[in-house]
């Protein structure tokens, strides 16, 4: 990465949240597996150390810190086995929205918990008929005065069952279809809101991933963000940041099913020998090797650009594309030269084969990223 963002600085916080890692989370994570949840004292203790929502301003009780300190938890954290600890969603995505948009008394009101871990944020966008086709959403806000009363459901919630706010897309005009789109925060006190089951998922587990329920839920007109019917543009300026978040995942899990593939054929032998030193198994791990080398080196000058401020939509939609289906890919490799053992829950390869299924799914799906990227090249599939 550029050497900006390697400096003692950054590498002193690496390891201090690394064994933070060590310590707090990962000799954890198969009761909390098991639980499907993390405690809220896990948040709090995260807090209290200054890593969630590291690039608030001082004001809000943030540290004032660069993107690439995002990515660097983020990675930890899946090196540390916490893929479904909730953080990212709760710092790089949801909370952004409360400090870009909302009105200044909001801001008081929720910032300060998001970096204490008093407050958990989720996204509230996807709906039972409506995922990557988010002008399909049917969830809508009608203005009554002083307040908005919001009907509708949302599924597959990361942080769902235990956020404190939602940023919720809502239809405040169904009538122009994506343009009637506004966001709106909702409190977990707000009358008629309510939380349905938690999902159970293929992997994933440690997340909780509800889905959430609006029966004439009021909330104050001011926990409007931004203006009505700029909803849609206001995601798409944070679809960026999103999907680079997920870029960060998929590249993070790469380098660790790899990693798992090439400690396992230096050990397990047949025939006399380490499986290693089979030619087809040997040139298999190059070929996972030099797709993950690409995927780092992608991922890095990305993660510059988007810190120097560059847009860069196409290039975050390519990366979240290939990445998503490269990490599967090496996830599915390194389950097979596992043999047997790799489908087994002791061994650790079992487990990120089935959350990085996740990933392709994710900030818009394989599918969709293909349609945004040929649309920008001049395109125009049906």
């Amino acid at each position: 990465m550029d050497d900006r963002f390697n400096t003692e600085e950054h590498r002193i916080f690496r390891d201090t949240f690394r064994k933070f890692v060590e310590q707090e989370i990962t000799p954890h994570v198969p009761k909390w597996e098991e639980e499907r949840a993390v405690p809220r004292e896990l948040w709090h203790k995260m807090g209290e150390h200054g890593f969630l929502c590291p690039w608030l301003p001082e004001e809000y009780g943030g540290l004032g810190l660069g993107f690439e300190y995002s990515v660097i938890i983020n990675e930890e954290l899946i090196r540390g086995d916490a893929f479904g600890f909730g953080v990212p969603m709760h710092s790089d995505c949801a909370s952004p929205y409360i400090y870009s948009y909302a009105r200044p008394e909001i801001k008081e009101r929720w910032l300060p918990g998001c970096t204490t871990g008093e407050v958990i944020t989720a996204i509230g966008l996807t709906e039972p008929d409506a995922g990557s086709d988010l002008a399909n959403i049917k969830t809508r806000a009608v203005r009554d005065g002083d307040e908005y009363v919001i009907n509708g459901s949302k599924t597959f919630i990361t942080n769902g069952y235990f956020a404190d706010v939602i940023v919720v897309a809502v239809k405040t005009d169904p009538s122009l279809g994506y343009k009637g789109i506004s966001l709106i925060l909702v409190d977990k006190d707000a009358p008629g809101f309510s939380r349905g089951r938690r999902l159970e998922k293929m992997g994933y587990h440690m997340q909780d991933t509800a889905e959430l329920f609006f029966e004439d839920c009021k909330v104050p007109a001011s926990n409007l963000l931004g203006e009505e019917g700029k909803g849609f543009k206001y995601m798409m300026e944070k679809i960026q940041q999103e999907r680079l978040e997920v870029c960060v995942k998929c590249q993070a899990n790469a380098e660790e099913a790899l990693k798992e593939a090439l400690k396992y054929v230096k050990v397990r032998e047949a025939f006399g020998r380490p499986i290693g030193n089979f030619q087809y198994i040997a040139f298999k791990l190059a070929e996972m090797a030099t797709e993950v080398e690409l995927g780092r080196n992608f991922l890095d000058r990305l993660v510059v650009d988007h810190v120097d401020g560059k847009d860069i939509v196409q290039k975050v939609s390519m990366a979240k594309y290939w990445l998503a289906e490269m990490v599967n890919r090496i996830a599915y490799q390194a389950v097979q030269v596992h043999g047997g053992y790799g489908y087994m829950e002791e061994y650790r390869i079992c487990r990120i084969y089935r959350d990085v299924r996740s990933l392709p799914i994710f900030a818009g799906t394989s599918e969709i990223m293909r349609l945004i990227i040929s649309r920008n090249l001049g395109l125009s599939p049906t």
